[in-house]
């Protein structure tokens, strides 16, 4: 298919028939806006919607018109026909944590300990793609309630895109590593002690943390991997069940991207692996993009310059329209260029260009507006 007959597609059949949407992109392309507009959408389509952000910035919240999101789905006040419904939630990864953690744990009691853990809440805000993998558990556990007809899911800004495919895989491999393997060992859940591991062979950096830190540090860090036992399996299996999930055809994602090549490059990447991990792309949105003008100035124009006779004034007013109106469409040529460029020889069945708005997005009237753009045939 090609660019110009992907262009007169939208996404209004994946709203329709979705049960997840996954907006991603580059950070600052309107992957939230996008996101509250696709919730919009499924809600005027009179779907169950709910809209989660991961986004710490609040910018969800912003977007839709009210004043504050947290862990719980909110109402979100919105006309929609034949019982549609608009719902938003911010991600608590904390909160998501310690869920899972009480869902795997051998004993209530074994939950408590690792919560109470300092190393716990350490590697619960720290651990390199925690949140992404927590927001992976939300979904999972959102969707297993059977309440919502659709789910839209907004990433976080990550330095790259591919973070949030490559989360559950962070999480398994390094529930898989060595320092853990060697923590797990029977001596050490027998509780013979970290001070045997350090004393005995133990490498440099374990000797050095302990005069470092003292032993209390330490046996939190044995009390925290020993809690662990039992726990791992429970882990991978929910990741794998996760990894289901987003391979479900009814599983697509709305890759978000701004007509700059930067992000074009990010979007490109993203397809691709998208299609390497057997993932399905519902298409390309790509934001802000300048219309393209008439190609011929128009009538009006035409007139006021045979009416400019000898004002020179008027004269090289209708110069400077004529040569603003030349830039504007020079612009939008050549960032549809740079799309046609960045997403060559790569499969995509839908591209929709929203426009350049005025303002932000912050009311119902504007997601309206690109909800229509977004799910409506252009040619």
């Amino acid at each position: 298919m090609s660019l110009e007959e992907a262009r007169s597609h939208h996404l209004g059949d994946a709203v329709a028939d979705s049960r997840v949407l996954v907006t991603t992109g580059a950070g600052g392309v309107g992957k939230t806006t996008s996101a509250a507009a696709l919730g919009y959408a499924g809600a005027r389509a009179g779907r169950r919607t709910l809209v989660l952000t991961i986004d710490p910035a609040r910018r969800l919240a912003q977007a839709l018109g009210i004043e504050h999101l947290d862990d719980e789905p909110a109402r979100v006040p919105v006309t929609a026909p034949d019982g549609g419904e608009l719902w938003a939630m911010m991600l608590d990864m904390q909160t998501t944590f310690d869920r899972l953690i009480d869902r795997h744990a051998t004993s209530p009691a074994n939950a408590r300990a690792i919560k109470a853990n300092r190393i716990y809440r350490t590697l619960a805000s720290t651990l390199s793609g925690t949140q992404e993998y927590m927001a992976m558990e939300r979904l999972h556990e959102l969707h297993d309630t059977g309440e919502w007809d659709l789910l839209v899911i907004d990433t976080p800004p990550t330095r790259s895109a591919l973070d949030f495919l490559d989360a559950p895989k962070r999480m398994t491999s390094f529930l898989e590593g060595r320092l853990l393997t060697l923590l797990l060992k029977p001596g050490m859940i027998a509780g013979r002690g970290l001070g045997r591991v350090v004393g005995a062979g133990a490498t440099a950096f374990m000797r050095v943390a302990g005069k470092v830190t003292g032993m209390e540090l330490l046996e939190d860090l044995a009390d925290f991997f020993r809690n662990f036992e039992g726990m791992y399996d429970g882990f991978k299996q929910r990741a794998e069940e996760v990894l289901v999930l987003l391979q479900d055809p009814r599983s697509r994602f709305v890759v978000v991207t701004t007509p700059e090549p930067p992000p074009l490059r990010e979007a490109r990447f993203f397809l691709q692996r998208l299609e390497q991990e057997g993932l399905h792309a519902a298409g390309v949105v790509v934001n802000r993009i300048h219309p393209l003008p008439p190609p011929e100035p128009g009538d009006d124009v035409l007139r006021a310059a045979a009416a400019a006779g000898g004002d020179d004034d008027l004269a090289r007013g209708v110069t400077g329209t004529l040569a603003v109106l030349a830039d504007v469409r020079n612009l939008a040529e050549r960032q549809r260029r740079d799309v046609n460029a960045a997403l060559f020889g790569v499969r995509v069945h839908t591209v929709v260009e929203v426009p350049l708005l005025g303002q932000d997005v912050h009311d119902a009237a504007g997601l309206e507006s690109i909800a229509t753009t977004l799910t409506t045939r252009t040619a």
